[in-house]
């Protein structure tokens, strides 16, 4: 191993133990402003929105971990360079290595609702960071001083060793304690005001790989620019309604609990889902009534037009105000599928408005609402050029056969679902190979905020086919053939898949 390449890596050994404690750290105290998150979010923030848009499309769940692992490998590159500088000139080097963590704990600090304890992992990372590159160097030198230089350079390889030791230690425990800590959102639903009748039964009972009819908890959909989930203890948790009210209030989970409280089966739809996408799913939601929530502060002569909505991390997404007026049933919700809220999907609270995206309707682990206008305050979508209202356009997908699949000849299914959330869905129908649109057959109604599945049986002949889907809502409109991407204000199209037969 050449020399330069020998200090590179003393700098990078260096790098993952002061990263790897700082991580520790973080965990105990703040998750999020673990250096590598730190500046993670900031590159999120900071990414152009067709470029984030890009990468949801080609990495789908896996992009956050693909962003981490590009921050790390940044990261262990600066500091290789840190370690070759500090061999040669130790301070500049190791001001190099304290100098990477010092800007990870400033961008920690810069994030909405940062506080002192932000800054602590990254400078723990420093100081790490710096007394291990120091070590490194100083046996080294030691070693050629010696006459016995052979025991000194089994010091270095040995110091080495217990350094990458040490970095995989720390950060195992790190991960560890996150987890723990995420651990038990156990807490006592309250009972319903007037008990849902069950869903009917969905046709994935005759059809396989046509999506459930109600979403499995576990495989809901995620998408949001947070790094690692917030540890928010339901005790100690409060919701906020403040700004343009009568009487600024502060709540309480108990307090909610005292409002009447409905299930409702709605359907929730990610702005970033493209035509034919994943992120969609319909769910049974447990909560209370917006509109109820807001009443408590008074809003009968408020000039608001928009609720700002602000998560425990300081988070901002803008709601219309209307929507808690309007006769729908937007959410405060803390219970999903019968169980408390999972972590991922905002333990304890969160909010669930039908019929919007959830970039202007779906604030998870909400603390505040803000009554204010669009004129005074804007959020974190609309900073950044997406729609201030956007509700959700008719859409149909093929869930079955996939894409590209190869498949037997004969007798078979296409089906899926379709959504038109706040109307319903009255039909869909079916292409093949560009001939003429053929109804298919529709499953259960579960409401007009929830989607509907659907399937045509096929006499499927050998060869390549094209099949495409549309929807029509139950005030006769059909699902627009024209295309358009997600950004501003949520995808449109028809999907057409390609299938194989033979």
């Amino acid at each position: 191993m050449t020399t330069r390449l020998l200090h590179a890596l003393y700098g990078v050994l260096a790098a993952l133990t002061g990263v790897a404690v700082a991580h520790l750290v973080a965990a105990l105290t703040v998750p999020a402003a673990s250096p590598v998150l730190a500046v993670g979010s900031t590159v999120i923030d900071l990414t152009p929105t067709p470029l984030k848009e890009w990468a949801i499309r080609t990495f789908g769940s896996a992009d956050k971990a693909i962003l981490i692992g590009s921050v790390m490998l940044g990261v262990l590159v600066l500091a290789g360079i840190a370690g070759v500088i500090a061999a040669r000139w130790l301070l500049p080097g190791l001001l190099m290595i304290a100098a990477l963590a010092v800007l990870a704990g400033v961008l920690a600090l810069l994030r909405p609702a940062a506080g002192p304890l932000d800054l602590l992992p990254s400078l723990v990372a420093a100081a790490v960071g710096v007394v291990a590159l120091a070590g490194l160097l100083r046996l080294e030198r030691s070693g050629e001083e010696s006459a016995s230089s052979g025991p000194s350079r089994r010091g270095v390889l040995l110091a080495a060793g217990g350094l990458a030791v040490a970095a995989a230690a720390f950060g195992s425990a790190g991960r560890w304690v996150a987890s723990y800590r995420l651990k038990g959102t156990d807490i006592d639903l309250p009972s319903v005001a007037t008990k849902t009748t069950p869903l009917p039964v969905g046709l994935e009972q005759k059809i396989d790989g046509i999506s459930p009819f109600r979403t499995p908890t576990a495989d809901f959909y995620r998408v949001d620019t947070r790094l690692s989930l917030p540890i928010v203890d339901a005790d100690s948790w409060t919701l906020t309604i403040d700004g343009d009210v009568d009487k600024e209030v502060t709540l309480t989970l108990a307090d909610l609990y005292e409002l009447e409280v409905i299930e409702r089966d709605i359907t929730l739809t990610c702005v970033s889902n493209d035509v034919g996408g994943p992120y969609v799913g319909a769910a049974r939601w447990l909560g209370v009534r917006l509109s109820d929530v807001l009443a408590l502060a008074g809003i009968s002569r408020t000039g608001a037009d928009q609720i700002i909505s602000t998560d425990v991390d300081g988070m901002t997404i803008s709601t219309p105000l209307s929507v808690a007026t309007d006769g729908r049933d937007s959410m405060i919700v803390f219970g999903m599928n019968g169980e408390p809220l999972p972590r991922e999907n905002g333990f304890p609270v969160r909010m669930v408005v039908p019929g919007l995206y959830g970039f202007v309707s779906a604030c998870k682990w909400i603390t505040k609402m803000t009554l204010t206008t669009y004129d005074q305050e804007s959020s974190y979508w609309t900073d950044r050029d997406w729609a201030t209202e956007a509700p959700i356009k008719i859409s149909s997908r093929i869930d079955t056969p996939k894409p590209l699949s190869d498949n037997d000849p004969g007798r078979t299914f296409i089906g899926g679902v379709a959504w038109a959330q706040g109307v319903g869905i009255e039909g869909v129908e079916v292409r093949i190979d560009g001939g003429p649109w053929q109804p298919a057959t529709l499953g259960a109604d579960a409401g007009n905020d929830y989607w509907r599945q659907w399937y045509l049986e096929w006499d499927a002949e050998p060869g390549q086919h094209f099949v495409a889907s549309r929807a029509t809502n139950k005030d006769g409109d059909v699902q627009t053939a024209a295309r358009m991407t997600p950004f501003p204000e949520g995808s449109s199209g028809i999907q057409e898949i390609a299938v194989n037969v033979g």
